[in-house]
């Protein structure tokens, strides 16, 4: 698919666009940036016709005008009324309306409607953003014979300096690195196996430049990921840990390290999982399809700094050979886990991970994200991922970027009274904590992990992926990692 063009203009000559997305105040008034008679004149006679509202989120499409094939006529209501969820969706709802039209080029001044806390570069952002990830569509042969959606939309213009133009390649590299996230959650779980994501690494690494290593079976066996190996034990296909490195900083700067959970379809194990639902744990390796993805965006923005990926990826099968409840296993770390639920293997796996990550890479912030708790969606429910660390400024900085990108994060403690709940008394610890503060003690097992080093953990079980009738991936948190990668390499 041919990538959708992003430009601005100080001064945009409207004859230019076949197309021009116009926001209407509640008085049916226009901002000074589109404040002509024509259009003003046009804007009350469609209101009068009671074609059109200005009440936010109403739109209307007038065609063969005199100055543009076609306007979209968007609704603000109260300027002082706009915030950032409901300017997000209002850009959503354009990109999908303005899709269905034959425009080519438009001119969007939406930039004229944005929340009073934000700055233009913000609403650009979305913008971008917002028109990027709505061309999205799953293709892939699973879908048989499915056809991809035509796009006519070839171009959007803004009404800015060249100042934004960085801002637009980050939006437009995000939305790529989406893509890539949203393309490898979606597919079915015999196709995106842990041979296929460290296939696609590798690919990636060749396309830009990235350092790969990928280890198998034998070799994490042989180094002693007893934890990880015993998630992979259960299954047939081949478990991998899956590691990139960008060098975009200075030789020798300690990187900043993201691990992301693996598990290309979690049946739970012994601790087997309810049927329904279950077929939506191909999600399950959400986490490690942002890593790959924020990657991905890398690879087109080049930032100014060091990371590395770490992805530990297998399946988690119930068979003869499976781990059982009651089970003890030694860490690569050496410290030893009572498994009392296999479905709990997430963090059976990124323990191992956080462990490879230190002694490979000796980063000087670690942040692993995971599918990794139902309690987090009963916490949160599917509009904010949870975050939790040891470093307070860490923490601090990935609130700030998923808060600047709306991609947000919500901090949850973590304290030595949870973790008194993964006492066992037949190894350093077990795997569960129980029912209470589900997600702070799956925290709390890893942070036993990451003692010596900076390190913060994003829950992001309800937030990577949507259920029913529009049942897919996200693309979340990309959007926020990458905000957070770019902030850190400017300093």
């Amino acid at each position: 698919m041919t990538q959708l063009q992003f430009s601005t203009q100080s001064t945009p000559l409207l004859h230019d666009f076949d197309t021009l997305i116009l926001p209407v105040f509640d008085n049916g008034k226009l901002h000074c940036s589109a404040n002509s008679e024509g259009l003003e004149n046009l804007v009350s006679r469609v209101i009068k016709q009671g074609d059109f509202e200005a009440k936010s989120g109403k739109t209307c499409l007038v065609t063969a005008t005199e100055a543009f094939p076609r306007i979209c006529l968007v609704g603000v209501g109260k300027a002082e009324e706009m915030n950032e969820k409901t300017y997000i969706e209002l850009c959503q709802s354009v990109a999908k309306i303005v899709q269905q039209t034959g425009a080519s080029n438009c001119l969007s001044l939406l930039t004229d409607a944005l929340p009073k806390s934000k700055n233009g570069d913000w609403a650009i952002y979305q913008q971008t953003l917002a028109f990027s990830n709505n061309r999205y569509d799953y293709v892939h042969p699973s879908r048989g014979a499915h056809k991809p959606a035509k796009h006519n939309l070839k171009s959007v213009c803004f009404e800015a300096d060249k100042s934004a133009l960085n801002i637009i390649k980050q939006a437009q590299a995000t939305a790529t690195g989406m893509t890539l996230t949203k393309d490898l959650a979606n597919m079915p779980s015999n196709f995106c196996t842990p041979t296929y994501l460290a296939d696609t690494a590798e690919a990636m690494a060749k396309q830009y430049g990235f350092e790969s290593t990928i280890l198998d079976r034998a070799e994490m066996i042989k180094m002693g990921m007893g934890s990880f190996m015993s998630v992979a034990q259960g299954g047939e296909e081949p478990p991998k840990m899956i590691s990139l490195s960008y060098q975009g900083g200075k030789k020798g700067d300690a990187p900043i390290a993201l691990v992301g959970k693996g598990v290309t379809f979690d049946t739970g194990g012994i601790s087997l999982k309810p049927g329904a639902g279950m077929d939506e744990m191909k999600y399950d390796m959400g986490g490690a399809a942002t890593v790959l993805g924020v990657f991905k965006a890398l690879g087109e923005l080049k930032p100014a700094i060091n990371v590395v990926a770490v992805i530990p990826s297998t399946e988690n099968m119930p068979s003869g050979d499976a781990i059982k409840p009651g089970d003890v296993v030694t860490s690569l770390s050496g410290q030893t886990i009572e498994i009392l639920n296999t479905d709990a293997e997430g963090r059976l796996i990124l323990c191992d991970a956080l462990t490879y990550c230190q002694q490979t890479y000796q980063p000087k912030k670690i942040i692993d994200m995971a599918t990794l708790t139902g309690a987090c969606i009963i916490a949160l429910g599917h509009h904010i991922s949870a975050v939790l660390g040891n470093d307070q400024d860490l923490v601090n900085d990935l609130i700030s970027a998923s808060q600047t990108t709306y991609d947000r994060f919500w901090q949850m403690p973590l304290s030595d009274e949870y973790d008194e709940q993964l006492k066992s008394n037949f190894a350093d610890m077990a795997n569960i904590g129980g029912r209470p503060a589900g997600t702070i003690t799956a925290a709390q097992f890893l942070a036993r992990f990451t003692k010596d080093v900076s390190w913060a953990h994003l829950d992001i079980a309800g937030t990577a992926w949507v259920s029913g009738a529009n049942k897919g991936a996200t693309g979340r948190p990309v959007p926020a990692l990458v905000e957070y990668l770019v902030q850190a390499a400017n300093g």
